[in-house]
């Protein structure tokens, strides 16, 4: 049977650009990007008007491929809003390849840096930087052939994350081929004050080591097979029994040659979690941080809220809709990754709230309206008004 062919986009179908309006100063940085490759002069798309188009892609749901986008910009309606002239495909092809996707770091840190921190318990504030760091792989098609994976057959591109737990906000991002390193990603990423909590897949030394010359501090799981030489042991306080903490020592990590990359001791936490390993016994953690401050209580909570950033990548591709490319090549992918970050960082500072379902489904129904403005901004006040 041959495919359903997919309604037409009409004026009537999309609303909301007066939200889009908020964005024209930060995008307007963007215009002249890539504008020194137009020789001829004869340029009609810019970024901050491709930009513009995928942020209304990623809130409209009638829109579905990038030739639904091209349809949209023969709309008067969008012309007009967003400054956009009747686009061939073929341009908005192009413009993937010609523009620079890392001019959008710029706008990321930017939202990022406006969103409130919110109401932190007292008992937690010395975790209010936590930052998780993990990667996802995006499913790639075999003809994109940059995107290194397992095989020829099997292709991904993959994007490294750092996430602020406590705010629920991405604050940094990179996008690679699927078999890239993630070590040398969280080197790209790092930024100074920040407590990064990291899984054992990046339990490499001299990885921590950067951190802390980073001025920054790190929770971190070793593997198994660490190894150690106690410096102290630090007494457990009831309130770290009750978290599973069965140990909390100062120590110099590593042995004669891979400790050798270490300026200072660390703390190693042992925590029970309850569960058994694949061999029957009772798991125990072995966590590394640098700070000697944190009760151990709290090192354990630390590593239990890295599982955040797994669900915020669960929202990012099954829920904001980024598991459909809409460029096979490795600029195209970031441009569509980091301007979804944006449109997330957008429903945070919309919602003043961490982006969920319900909500990205107001801004859809109000965006494709079936929502009033009157609507959406009731949903968004009883949210607010449940966080207080």
């Amino acid at each position: 049977m041959a495919a359903k062919k997919k309604p037409k986009v009409q004026a009537k179908d999309l609303c909301g650009f007066k939200y889009f309006k908020l964005l024209n100063p930060m995008l307007e940085r963007l215009h002249d990007v890539g504008t020194q490759r137009d020789h001829a002069g004869n340029r009609h798309l810019f970024f901050d008007q491709y930009g513009a188009l995928l942020l209304l892609y990623f809130f409209n749901p009638i829109l579905t491929s990038l030739r639904g986008i091209q349809q949209a910009t023969t709309l008067d309606k969008v012309g007009q809003q967003l400054g956009v002239s009747r686009t061939a495909l073929g341009s908005l092809s192009e413009a993937a390849r010609v523009f620079d996707a890392a001019a959008l770091q710029e706008i990321i840190a930017a939202l990022a840096s406006r969103i409130p921190h919110g109401t932190t318990p007292k008992e937690h504030q010395a975790l209010k930087d936590l930052t998780a760091v993990d990667g996802s792989l995006l499913p790639a098609l075999p003809k994109m052939a940059w995107a290194l994976w397992l095989d020829e057959t099997h292709r991904a591109a993959k994007m490294h994350l750092a996430f602020e737990v406590l705010r629920g906000i991405p604050v940094g991002a990179t996008v690679t081929a699927g078999n890239a390193s993630e070590n040398d990603q969280l080197r790209a990423l790092l930024q100074a004050g920040r407590l990064y909590v990291i899984d054992r897949g990046y339990a490499e030394y001299q990885l921590f080591q950067d951190i802390l010359d980073a001025h920054s501090s790190l929770i971190g799981r070793l593997r198994d097979h660490a190894v150690w030489q106690v410096v102290a042991e630090r007494p457990l306080s009831a309130a770290a029994r009750a978290a599973g903490v069965v140990s909390d020592r100062v120590v110099w990590l590593g042995g004669d040659q891979s400790g050798a990359v270490f300026e200072q001791p660390l703390r190693l936490v042992e925590v029970r979690t309850g569960k058994t390993d694949a061999h029957g016994h009772p798991e125990v953690l072995l966590l590394a941080t640098d700070r000697m401050d944190l009760e151990a209580e709290l090192v354990a909570l630390g590593y239990q809220c890295r599982w955040s950033v797994e669900l915020f990548f669960r929202w990012f591709k099954c829920i904001l809709g980024c598991r459909h490319l809409l460029s096979t090549c490795a600029n195209g992918v970031e441009i569509q990754v980091y301007l979804a970050l944006i449109a997330s960082l957008l429903i945070s500072l919309w919602s003043g709230q961490k982006p969920t379902k319900r909500t990205y489904e107001m801004l859809c129904f109000y965006f494709s309206g079936w929502a009033s403005e009157e609507e959406l901004l009731a949903h968004i006040a009883k949210l607010q008004d449940q966080s207080t």
